[in-house]
């Protein structure tokens, strides 16, 4: 088993640290916050992922598992270091580096010789020469692997991932890398770097185009009569489409696919290539959380202007406490903007991330003489919630279900009129 430097904490290096510890490996996490790799130490994590607490758990008591500040102590002695520092997007959409660029430039002072230093964050294609300037080590190897993780199913997608993806510029070191991962079974795609790079942006950005398309089927769908359920079903026995990422919902959101999509188009542009599908996708991702608003326009008579609108989900999805480019949030802030006093709960969230946002602590106390209910975010639990005593505390009789996710006939039973996606 290898020894391992995590270099950030944040969703991939504490996901990549407690995963790597559990196939074995000695892991060694580093973070800049002494706060954070305290609590860390203590397994107290700082965002919510099902299961992951266990496994740093279990981490830390097999003492394969630690945390410590800054890098030095973390790669002073190890054979491979993955960078998992954040690149946010930049005003342009390309990625910004300078997290990434500043932790190779400080690696270079301190791995051992022979270090692979590994890309776990996701950077633009090219990125892989810039790490290596910054390092300034001839005697190191970079190499890219990037992670598919899903917010919510990290643990099962990183113990069960379709795929692993290694670049490098020769054959061993991605062996090498890939090697790490030995006890899981996946098919591995050893290629060069550039290569490895493009297949992350690559893949998130399709599912963004999926993803906005089937919004916008659902769209049609209502204008001609059609159910989108029963449309998307009968599209994704196709193997050549298949099933997943085949639901109609208020837009796509979260860390990693308005950031990779923007970078993609940025790169497309900038390589000559315009990616005109692409920013299709990201028009088409702004239309459907306009389509969202408007029913809920559409579902308050007198207009939204001192209208109270109930909304259960903040989330940019289920199983997660990311926020970040939340279509929830989106569609609030226009609901806001227009007049309505909103109230939200989310099993997640306990303290308001907009200006004039109320939260209710249960989905039901939310409801209290609201004039429409929205749900914007699938959380299972609210579909277990008895509709007729919803209506019993709302003064309106509206649903606008963004995730198509509530019993529609339990909806109508209860006395809503209920309003859902391309139905």
């Amino acid at each position: 088993m290898s020894n391992l430097a995590i270099i950030g904490t944040g969703y991939v290096g504490l996901t990549t640290g407690a995963v790597m510890a559990h196939l074995g490996h000695q892991v060694t996490c580093a973070d800049l916050d002494p706060a954070k790799v305290e609590k860390l130490n203590q397994a107290e994590l700082h965002i919510y992922e099902p299961g992951l607490r266990e496994l740093v758990v279990a981490g830390l008591a097999s003492g394969r598992l630690r945390f410590v500040v800054g890098a030095a102590e973390a790669a002073e002695a190890c054979e491979f270091a993955f960078l998992c520092v954040q690149t946010p997007q930049g005003a342009d959409g390309e990625a910004d580096l300078t997290w990434v660029l500043a932790a190779a430039a400080e690696l270079g002072h301190i791995v051992p010789p022979g270090t692979v230093v590994i890309n776990k964050s996701t950077v633009p294609v090219g990125s892989a020469a810039r790490v290596a300037a910054a390092l300034a080590r001839p005697d190191v190897t970079v190499a890219s692997n990037p992670e598919f993780l899903r917010e919510g199913t990290a643990l099962a997608d990183c113990l069960n991932p379709d795929r692993i993806v290694v670049g490098a510029p020769d054959v061993a070191a991605a062996q090498a890398v890939a090697a790490l991962y030995d006890g899981i079974t996946a098919p591995v795609v050893i290629t060069d770097v550039t290569s490895a790079e493009m297949i992350k942006y690559a893949s998130n950005a399709f599912l963004a185009v999926k993803l906005s398309y089937v919004n916008e089927i659902a769209a049609l769908c209502e204008r001609v009569g059609a159910d989108a359920l029963d449309v998307v079903q009968g599209m994704g026995f196709d193997q050549r489409i298949g099933k997943d990422a085949l639901k109609p919902g208020p837009g796509w959101g979260g860390s990693c696919l308005p950031k990779d999509t923007a970078a993609l188009a940025h790169m497309a542009a900038t390589a000559g290539a315009p990616a005109g599908v692409l920013q299709a996708a990201m028009h088409a991702n702004n239309e459907q959380r306009r389509r969202v608003v408007a029913k809920v326009t559409a579902a308050v008579p007198n207009g939204l202007h001192g209208a109270r609108v109930a909304v259960w989900g903040l989330t940019f999805k289920a199983n997660t406490d990311d926020l970040r480019d939340s279509p929830s949030l989106a569609v609030i802030q226009v609901l806001q903007q227009l007049g309505a006093t909103v109230v939200a709960h989310d099993p997640q969230v306990e303290a308001a991330p907009l200006e004039g946002l109320l939260l209710a602590s249960e989905p039901l106390l939310a409801c209290e003489q609201a004039d429409v209910l929205v749900v914007l975010t699938e959380w299972p639990q609210f579909a277990a919630i008895d509709l007729a005593e919803a209506a019993a505390r709302m003064t309106g009789r509206e649903i606008v279900d963004a995730r198509n996710l509530l019993d529609r006939s339990a909806a109508v039973a209860a006395g809503f009129h209920y309003v859902g996606l391309g139905r």
